[in-house]
């Protein structure tokens, strides 16, 4: 059984509330230097993404007293926003649709929502943009779960603890299911170490997959040469499989790439590592050599792919 939450919790909950509130200054009267309450900004967002709509879908969807929103709706009536038609199944219900001056307001509202946000984010260094992102979208998925649909991904650069996390996970994933044993995790923490190190951020980067604010997958790309990078470390847990990870890392590493003006791509991989080879194929890469060898308590087949940018 779920334990209540606490006073604290609630009280948290309620703290952030009153600050995010405060912060995107819904609490004024006029939203964004505008002339719409929030209220009537969250409805003509709705009118302006939604063909067309009834005012008790409308009420539903935002949670707005019937008879709030019917004030709203014939404010937005009488200024010429909005157009109203009987709607075929029933002639009781209203359909309401935004008229071009409807959809010209929106738009002003929207492009300063864009202005607001983009000023307020403008200040904060991209690691710690990426996490603000990163906890919305756990807050949005904690409250409000959507089984029938998948949690947005999220890349991010690495910080401080991913490297030790890359490691441990590639340790435990590879020995659960592919039967590898210490040898292959004391690999990983080399190339972890050596990134650490040597990391050159004009031409290296390490990227992490979150799913609902957790690490989910990873990737590498580091300098071979000046003209060669190195595709390293691409993993996906299992959870996240199916979902298009492996292919986002593998194209934010070829993008990369190619912004920092590399002439190829080349990794190393294994035969038995079907799923990324498949993701690599559909990339662009190509196998230029093979070999056999006996490592992490295991046969195999080592693989080398290259991609020419």
């Amino acid at each position: 059984m779920t334990p209540s939450p606490s006073d604290s919790d609630v009280a948290a909950v309620r703290a952030f509330n009153r600050f995010y509130t405060r912060k995107l200054g819904a609490l004024d009267q006029h939203l964004l230097d505008s002339p719409f309450s929030l209220a009537e900004a969250r409805v003509l967002y709705e009118l302006a993404h939604r063909d067309a709509v009834s005012a008790k879908e409308i009420g539903g969807l935002l949670g707005i007293d019937a008879g709030y929103l019917s004030r709203i709706v014939q404010n937005f009536d009488e200024k010429g926003l909005i157009s109203r038609t009987p709607l075929p199944s029933d002639r009781r219900q209203q359909q309401l649709s935004l008229t071009a001056k409807g959809r010209q307001a929106y738009a002003r509202l929207d492009r300063s929502s864009q202005k607001e946000i983009a000023a307020m984010l403008a200040p904060l260094a991209a690691p710690v943009r990426e996490r603000l992102v990163g906890a919305m979208n756990a807050i949005e998925t904690a409250l409000e779960p959507k089984p029938s649909e998948r949690s947005p991904v999220l890349l991010r650069s690495h910080r401080p603890g991913d490297i030790g996390w890359i490691i441990s996970r590639h340790g435990a994933v590879y020995a659960e299911e592919y039967g590898w044993d210490i040898s292959f995790e004391a690999l990983v923490a080399e190339i972890g170490a050596q990134f650490i190190r040597n990391y050159d951020a004009a031409r290296e980067h390490c990227w992490i997959a979150e799913l609902g604010g957790e690490p989910v997958g990873s990737i590498f790309l580091v300098k071979g040469s000046d003209d060669v990078g190195k595709l390293r470390l691409l993993l996906v847990e299992k959870k996240a499989r199916g979902m298009g990870v492996g292919r986002a890392l593998t194209e934010q590493c070829i993008r990369f790439a190619r912004e920092k003006n590399y002439k190829t791509v080349e990794l190393w991989t294994q035969s038995i590592l079907t799923a990324a080879r498949d993701i690599y194929a559909r990339a662009g890469f190509r196998k230029i050599a093979e070999q056999p060898h006996a490592s992490f308590g295991v046969q195999l087949t080592g693989e080398t792919w290259r991609l020419d940018l």
